[in-house]
């Protein structure tokens, strides 16, 4: 399976080196997609070596680590303009039938990509979230942000007639075809309910898988904060009531029910009729 990573990033100079190699090192097909939000703090210069190694086929090294930069994908935002809207340009830039969503912090392990992209590979999903409350290892840190996190889930399931255990995570996988399906709209950390609302109302197949997570202070650059939870809920309370799409995203793309056999779309994505495993049956 080919997969697009998209990456946006905003003053991460101390940690996009790492996390690029991180991408790296996962064993599957990918193109890296990284927009910088016009970062003002290094990063932004450091990408352009990443862009200027992947024109020339060189590699970028940083003590006894090498980063291969030949699928690396860099795009700049001419102003800060927020999360949602650095997501946007990369989902536009992305040439693979599945995209997943990567923070440029190390917050996420990208070891978690295989457990990620199992339910769309075994045809069960079109999305797929991964969860920091499904009891995967996590650092302790932050109980009421933890709060914050399950009372956005809760309302944000109760007007999309959701399960979900974690709305807010950076992790999301889709088939681009649910991308294209939405028009998406927020700019900043919006993007979180605004997706979901959508695609509960494409009634898209959703699944969620436990992740690791390791949690950082805002000492040690966390970045959304109090305005953006007020802001969280917003959306919540407008998407949930008004977000709309038109027929439902099997319709639209000729699949099959979730009851039914893997979808022809899987099919053309090259993911053969391979038997299920266990943990998703």
């Amino acid at each position: 399976m080919n997969i697009s990573v998209v990456i946006p990033v905003y003053n991460e100079r101390r940690y996009i080196f790492e996390i690029l190699a991180r991408v790296q090192a996962v064993d599957i097909d990918k193109e890296i997609i990284v927009v910088d939000d016009a970062s003002t703090d290094g990063t932004r210069e450091f990408l352009r070596d990443v862009q200027e190694a992947q024109r020339t086929n060189s590699v970028i090294t940083h003590g006894p680590m090498a980063l291969s930069c030949t699928n690396i994908t860099v795009l700049f935002q001419e102003r800060n303009r927020g999360k949602g809207a650095a997501l946007r340009r990369g989902f536009a830039a992305a040439t693979a039938d599945v995209v997943l969503v990567q923070d440029a912090d190390l917050e996420y392990d990208p070891h978690d990509y295989h457990a990620l992209l199992q339910p769309i590979a075994a045809g069960l999903a079109d999305v797929v979230y991964g969860s920091r409350f499904l009891s995967g290892p996590h650092r302790v840190l932050l109980f009421w942000h933890s709060v914050a996190n399950r009372v956005l889930t809760l309302l944000s399931n109760m007007f999309n007639d959701l399960n979900l255990t974690d709305m807010e995570t950076c992790y999301k996988v889709f088939r681009r075809q649910v991308l294209e399906s939405i028009n998406l709209q927020q700019d900043r950390f919006g993007f979180e309910p605004e997706i979901t609302a959508k695609v509960a109302r494409l009634r898209a197949r959703v699944y969620e898988v436990p992740i690791s997570y390791n949690g950082r202070t805002y000492e040690e650059g966390k970045k959304i904060g109090f305005k953006d939870a007020v802001q969280a809920i917003w959306c919540i309370v407008w998407y949930g009531c008004s977000a709309s799409g038109v027929g439902t995203f099997a319709e639209m793309n000729g699949l099959e029910s979730p009851d039914g056999a893997h979808a022809p779309l899987l099919r053309a994505a090259g993911v053969g009729d391979h038997a299920i495993s266990q943990e998703y049956r």
